[in-house]
């Protein structure tokens, strides 16, 4: 009596093949990758961000990189800072280099909440404190505990690159709410909640980097702070306040954290990655008790705890280092870095470019004159041996064509004159070859309202006014 082969199911066909013979066909155009129909769905649509493709070409010495996000860490002690983690493995070995708690070192959690009062928050606990993989992971977390796939996670137009990789592995969907100079427009805000609630949607959280935002430089406002905090009260909204750049002001100083307004409705992400080195990898989340309790469940299962030594470099680097002093120096350095690029954007770029004017952190966020496209360009400034981001990798929904970011945090200054200059002229070149088909808008850079296709409020004066962002 004929049999079915084990797998195969009744019916199939199968009845009476030989017992060696493989239940399913070979499939007739083979893949590259034969495991294609086996991965999570969650990994559909993945793909490297516009700042981790141009890695190759940064690193080559002929390319000035206006690109990355990397911090000046050759402005700090090396010396003294190697001497403090030799002497910290010599003398606390059995420590550092040993398993340590999923929440964190209790010492280092202390010195974190030093830290975040320069900001306004004097009521933090250690206990609240989950040190985390920079505050990148931090933010991983926090979206694996709050967000379901489908959820609606509201942020700011443009994001944050690295964000919006977090949330789309989440299955989330992002709806872009509006910006200006100074920052995230309340209206637009309480606008998006009402359309989400007409939909039907189910919002989890406001991401914003009110602070020096990365990419488009700007800072939210006291006032709009204010605002968007009553609108999160009226709208029982959590928010997720990421704040890696607080400290790096140039003309003021550090705001009042959203955080220190409201310790419940606030979970806040922090990082050392800016202010001490990118490289120890060391970052913490904020957030009340019983949230702290699913973010600690959550870092075991994914990494079982961060690493001992970092942690404890960065506690040793703010017992014995004079840091505040270290801080001052990287915004002294990143003030004259970001003059460079705004005085050279001024004598250099041609009509109808506009671009915003930081007054911290890392960014200049640069409109292209009307008609011209980032992406498209960049095959071009690569030739002519200049990077930026394109803008296109900051929305979730692929606009911002005709924005690029510039990143003056790690070029000299002599280095970021000729940069811009080289991008100058492939940005005349461009417009050479749009002149037949297109007129030259002389106008001013302007928020993107999203869905809508239009541009929205103004943000900054023309061009050459005096008018005035990567891991974490």
């Amino acid at each position: 009596m004929a049999t079915t082969p084990p797998g195969s199911p009744a019916g199939s066909g199968q009845q009476g093949a030989h017992p060696g013979a493989h239940p399913h066909p070979a499939p007739r155009h083979p893949r590259l990758d034969p495991l294609a129909d086996r991965y999570a769905a969650r990994t559909h649509g993945m793909k490297t961000s516009e700042i981790r493709a141009l890695f190759s070409v940064v690193s080559r010495p002929e390319v000035v990189s206006l690109a990355g996000g990397m911090p000046a860490v050759t402005a700090l002690p090396l010396d003294a800072v190697g001497s403090m983690i030799g002497d910290l493995v010599s003398g606390m070995g059995a420590q550092t280099l040993q398993y340590g708690s999923g929440q964190g070192d209790p010492r280092l959690r202390e010195r974190i909440c030093d830290v975040m009062a320069l900001e306004g928050i004097t009521d933090a606990s250690p206990s609240e404190v989950v040190v985390t993989v920079g505050s990148q992971q931090g933010l991983d977390l926090v979206t694996r505990v709050f967000v379901d796939p489908g959820d609606v996670i509201l942020a700011e137009a443009p994001s944050y690159v690295g964000a919006l990789g977090v949330f789309q592995s989440a299955q989330a969907r992002v709806r872009h709410v509006a910006m200006d100079d100074d920052g995230l427009i309340p209206e637009a805000l309480e606008e998006a909640l009402v359309a989400c609630r007409v939909a039907g949607d189910r919002v989890k959280f406001l991401y914003t980097v009110p602070n020096f935002h990365n990419p488009a430089g700007v800072t939210l406002s006291e006032p709009r702070r204010e605002a968007i905090m009553a609108i999160a009260e009226r709208w029982d909204l959590l928010v997720i306040e990421d704040n890696p750049y607080g400290l790096l002001g140039f003309d003021r100083e550090p705001m009042r954290a959203l955080r220190a307004r409201d310790s419940q409705r606030v979970i806040y992400l922090g990082s050392f990655s800016k202010t001490f080195s990118p490289g120890l990898r060391v970052g913490w989340v904020l957030a009340p008790l019983a949230v702290r309790e699913k973010l600690v469940l959550a870092t075991e299962a994914q990494v079982l705890c961060p690493p001992s030594l970092t942690q404890y470099a960065v506690a040793r680097y703010l017992d014995t280092q004079p840091w505040r002093e270290q801080i001052k120096l990287f915004t002294e350095l990143y003030r004259e870095r970001r003059d460079a690029t705004l005085e050279s954007l001024a004598a250099l770029m041609p009509a109808g470019t506009t671009w915003t004017r930081p007054d911290g952190g890392f960014y200049v966020w640069l409109k292209l004159p009307a008609g011209l496209d980032a992406k498209l360009m960049q095959p071009r400034a690569v030739g002519a041996h200049v990077a930026y981001v394109p803008g296109i990798g900051f929305y979730a929904d692929g606009s911002g064509q005709e924005y690029m970011r510039l990143s003056y945090c790690y070029p000299e200054p002599d280095q970021i004159r000729e940069g811009v200059r080289r991008l100058s002229r492939v940005v005349e070149a461009e417009l050479d070859l749009h002149s037949t088909f297109d007129t030259v808008d002389t106008g001013t850079f302007r928020a993107i309202r999203p869905g809508s296709g239009h541009d929205a409020e103004s943000m900054v004066g023309p061009a050459n006014s005096d008018t005035y962002e990567d891991g974490r």
